[in-house]
């Protein structure tokens, strides 16, 4: 099934970009790595628009809302991804992704009217349960004085949710997955430079490797949203958010090869086999 294929793809995808953006930032802030990786995408968007837009059948009102989209998401997810990473590590930042469903179901249910399924919704239910179990046992290490900082991902996950029910309205009127990416990586990109600039932040000394990391990360997070797009064009909100959601599973594996990370925990990899078990229960719905 193409929707199962293209969240698959938007959850690996962003399961890289949260592990890369590691090398980023011994280098670079998050404000300043935000403010490379996202123009990057942009870029990549508008050199690939002649062939995967199409301009002949513009539709103002979805434009608008790819527009109003691009102002949470990637432009405030990606600061606040790039600030829980930095803070909380890759695991963990990925791992409180696991509310984004539940924000993203929700909206989906006020504004689209999509109901899911008595099986979509245990299969969420689920999901749900093994994220929850494999976030607390990345928790451990983290000081009683920080709990705060949870705060951060925890908002990235609520406005990654809203963006899916926001953007799938538009695609209704316009289902174009490129054309959606382009124009909110365009406003995302705005926003992200407004606020370096508004920072002013003091010039540091120019790291190559540092600017070559964040530009990759762009490139991968552009394609995870435009997969995400695509799988939205095609099926309900309740069957991709959970699939997609699943990256902070992918995240951690990945955060072990690349970062030589401590082996899982007993409950981290339950959690895992808990939440593959969900996700084939939304499908099977």
């Amino acid at each position: 099934m193409e929707i199962v294929a293209f969240s698959v793809a938007s959850a690996v995808l962003i399961a890289l970009g949260i592990v890369l953006t590691r090398f980023g930032l011994r280098g670079l802030g998050p404000i300043r790595g935000g403010s490379i990786s996202v123009p990057t995408s942009a870029v990549m968007f508008l050199a690939l628009s002649p062939v995967t837009v199409d301009f002949a059948n513009w539709n103002s009102h979805a434009a608008l809302i790819f527009g109003a989209a691009g102002l949470i998401y990637p432009a405030a997810v990606t600061l606040l991804t790039f600030a829980s990473n930095q803070r909380l590590g890759p695991n963990l930042t990925a791992a409180m992704g696991n509310l984004t469903p539940l924000f993203a179901i929700a909206l989906a249910m006020l504004l689209l009217d999509e109901w899911p399924h008595p099986t979509q919704a245990a299969g969420v239910a689920v999901v749900m349960t093994g994220l929850f179990m494999v976030t607390t046992a990345q928790m451990g290490g983290l000081p009683r004085g920080a709990l705060w900082l949870l705060g951060i991902p925890l908002a990235a996950a609520f406005l990654r949710g809203a963006a899916q029910p926001l953007v799938k309205v538009g695609l209704q009127d316009w289902p174009n997955a490129f054309a959606a990416a382009l124009l909110s990586y365009i406003v995302s990109g705005v926003v992200i430079w407004i606020v370096r600039l508004i920072r002013n932040a003091p010039p540091l000394p120019f790291d190559l490797a540092a600017h070559l990391w964040f530009a990759l990360v762009g490139v991968v997070n552009g394609l995870a949203l435009v997969a995400m797009y695509a799988a939205l064009a095609r099926g309900p909100v309740a069957v991709v958010a959970p699939i997609v959601a699943s990256y902070p599973l992918i995240t951690m594996g990945m955060a072990w090869l690349m970062h030589g990370r401590e082996p899982l925990s007993l409950r981290a990899i339950l959690g895992m086999v808990i939440s593959v078990a969900g996700v084939i229960l939304v499908l099977r719905g």
